[in-house]
């Protein structure tokens, strides 16, 4: 017998054939991955080398520094200052030693004293400081943007805890100053891909965006390898790009005449209503801009702007009778002009029937072509159109004084204007400045041929870009002419008839005269579209009132162009008085007012009494001091005069004489203020009622009406066109 041996049992543990596969595959997948990560630059999306050298490299901008923009005499208008933004930090893990804390301890405290130099309430300032987990807060908008005052102010209350982050922001210093010229800048703030706050200053508006490149500059860098906590590794090598600053600015604008004519807008801002007034000034004998001004303005600081358009080059409007001074201009460039030739005044019918009226429709009968330009006669234009011009020449004309296209002056938005008329109503509105549209400086540029012999210049506003670090000149402003426009003698005859608009007795620029200054200039007054009916707006203030000067006439140190919309109830009153204190003060600034002694011996008579004087030697008497007299009945002996004795005339002024003749008529009044036609209709013996405001163009009884007893008459008035 014997024993039999067990089997050992065999080892039967089966593989899954399907894990085997599925492992091997996830293997190959992850190798492949590999191969993938190790031979690609970018996966997916982000490049990887890229990304390396963020944890590694450190890159910090050096800021450029915006140039500065000065007045011709150096006074600054726009710089970079420092701005602050206040942090708190709250973490105690800052503070290392007990005697020294660099977090903020005493929050009641912190909040309490920060409160009235932020401007916001002490639970708001805890609010902030009161925040769970936070390293460090800030306060929002009333901690940023700070002042270097403001900075110091805070510093004062040595609390721990507190610090500040330094940048740049553009300001102001003459604050609303030039404010359309100037423009701004805006401070933004943006992320970089490392998490830091980076401020870029940026032109916005006006000059600061035109030569926003030249002002800006180019932002420098430095780069370096840095450990992981941020610092940077010894011996590493280290990449710097210095920062090149921006470039200084001078302009054209002369600080004190430009403080005349905001001066004049503030005046008018403060005593009149209106929609807007603007008023730009240049030098008469190199288009250099002196002042430029709209009102309303702003203060670039606070940037409380209500309109974003600078009305001096960016918003055409339909200029008026200004335009006339172009009409005429051309007329006589092209030999047609006759200014003693006569046309009949009034009113005038077109081909279609279409009837066209002077501002006094009644008219002044007939009158010279020089005498239609002082009363501002569109009637007389027309029948200069009508007689011997058309479409071509006249557009022609106005193109080559350079309406209708940009003037190229250093601002952003400029506009070009319309020269659009074809038919023959078109084509005469066009000649009296309704129905095309232009801007002051187009304006401003075309005037610079009436104060340089015929040679028309381009106005500019920058004088010299200056490199700040070296120095060096790197643009130079200068007259340039642009074309020769006319000839000296139709510059000559154009300026006498300006000289008579303003200085003639009852012409349309009467408003303007200063005696003694010798101030001359067109006016203009302009309808306002009906943009939703078509046609024009017909109420009192539904105009643009301008005024194209140059003073002085000869030998001229400025050329004025000046427009208020809507002024109220159509009153002239506000563009004059403002015209006329800038002149006085220019006059003053340039050394050339008038003694009083000129003034006294060329313009002021205290007024004798006439009454019971003879008719012949009053008159003789009266028109030896340089007085227009108007002499009514042919009586031999003076009964009653206007103005009344020991009141205060001026050479050139009216005087009414009234004799005893018993058989007095009606006069025309019409042309004359509503005062001097009162007072003259009261001596005759006319009880007066008058409709509207401003001067007569109309009368309800005609001229050479005999007088009765009782007999009453109704004015109409409106302003001069």
């Amino acid at each position: 017998m014997y024993l039999k041996k067990k089997k050992k049992p065999r080892n039967e543990v089966k593989l899954n054939k399907l894990l085997v596969v599925v492992a091997l595959f996830l293997f190959a997948i992850m190798i492949g991955r590999v191969f993938q990560l190790s031979l690609s630059e970018e996966v997916d999306g982000t490049n990887l080398q890229a990304l390396a050298s963020r944890r590694t490299t450190q890159t910090d901008v050096i800021q450029a520094q915006r140039g500065t923009i000065y007045t011709t005499e150096g006074e600054v208008l726009a710089q970079n200052v420092s701005s602050y933004k206040l942090i708190a930090y709250l973490s105690p893990s800052r503070t290392t030693d007990e005697n020294n804390p660099q977090h903020v301890v005493d929050k009641d405290k912190t909040a309490e004293l920060l409160a009235p130099i932020l401007g916001i309430s002490k639970e708001e300032i805890l609010r902030y400081l009161n925040k769970e987990g936070l390293y460090q807060t800030e306060f929002g908008s009333a901690g940023k943007g700070l002042t270097e005052l403001t900075k110091e102010q805070i510093e004062a209350l040595n609390l721990p805890g507190l610090d500040f982050e330094e940048s740049f922001k553009r300001y102001y210093p003459k604050g609303d100053f030039l404010s359309y010229v100037l423009g701004y800048a805006k401070e933004e703030t943006t992320t970089n891909e490392e998490g830091e706050e980076e401020t870029t200053i940026t032109g916005e508006m006006g000059l600061e965006k035109y030569y926003d490149s030249t002002l800006k500059g180019e932002d420098g860098y430095t780069t370096y390898q840095k450990d992981l906590q941020g610092y940077k590794i010894a011996g590493t090598k280290e990449i710097s790009e210095e920062a090149v600053d921006g470039k200084d600015i001078y302009l054209t604008i002369n600080n004190n005449i430009q403080f005349f004519v905001e001066q004049a807008l503030d005046e008018a801002e403060a005593n009149y209503e209106y929609e807007w007034f603007t008023i730009m000034i240049a030098d008469a004998k190199t288009g250099a801009i002196l002042a430029a001004a709209n009102s309303p303005s702003f203060d670039p600081n606070v940037r409380n702007i209500t309109n974003y358009l600078d009305i001096n080059v960016a918003l055409p409007y339909e200029p008026g009778s200004t335009m006339k001074i172009f009409t005429y201009m051309a007329a006589m460039e092209n030999g047609v002009y006759n200014g003693a030739e006569t046309y009949h005044s009034g009113t005038f019918t077109t081909t279609d029937g279409t009837v066209i009226g002077d501002w006094n429709r009644a008219g002044w009968g007939d009158i010279t072509f020089d005498r239609g330009f002082a009363l501002s006669s569109n009637v007389g234009v027309i029948n200069l159109i009508d007689r011997y011009m058309n479409a071509s020449m006249l557009r022609s004309y106005f193109k080559k004084l350079g309406f209708g296209k940009k003037t190229g002056i250093e601002l952003p938005n400029e506009a070009e204007g319309e020269l659009d008329f074809k038919y023959e109503t078109e084509i005469f509105n066009a000649g009296f400045g309704q129905g095309i549209t232009t801007t002051p400086i187009q304006n401003i540029q075309a005037l610079t041929s009436l104060t340089n012999n015929g040679v028309m210049l381009k106005p500019y506003l920058v004088d010299k870009i200056v490199d700040p670090d070296t120095g060096e000149v790197i643009y130079q402003g200068e007259r340039t002419e642009v074309d020769t426009v006319a000839s000296e003698t139709t510059v000559n005859k154009i300026k006498d008839l300006m000289w008579e608009t303003v200085n003639g007795i009852g012409n349309t620029g009467a408003g303007y005269r200063l005696d003694g200054y010798n101030l001359i200039g067109k006016t203009g007054t302009a309808q306002i579209a009906d943009e939703s009916g078509g046609g024009y707006l017909t109420g009192a203030s539904d105009i643009i009132s301008s005024f194209a000067g140059i003073y002085p006439k000869d030998d001229p140190d400025v050329i004025i162009y000046a427009s208020v919309k809507r002024p109220a109830g159509g009153n002239q009153k506000v563009i004059w008085q403002a015209i006329k204190d800038i002149v006085l003060n220019i006059s003053k600034y340039y050394g050339e007012d008038p003694t009083e002694q000129q003034v006294a011996e060329l313009t002021n008579y205290t007024l004798d009494s006439y009454v019971n004087k003879k008719t012949d030697q009053s008159k003789s008497d009266l028109e030896s001091k340089g007085l227009a007299v108007q002499v009514f009945g042919s009586g031999d002996k003076i009964i009653s005069q206007y103005p009344y004795a020991k009141e205060t005339v001026t050479t050139g002024d009216t005087i009414f004489l009234i004799t005893n003749d018993p058989n007095k008529l009606v006069p025309d009044v019409t042309g004359l203020s509503s005062k001097q036609a009162e007072a003259l209709l009261k001596l005759l013996g006319l009880s007066v009622t008058t409709e509207g405001t401003g001067y007569v163009t109309g009368q309800s009884i005609a001229k050479d009406t005999p007088i009765t007893e009782g007999m009453a008459i109704t004015l109409t008035l409106s302003p001069k066109f």
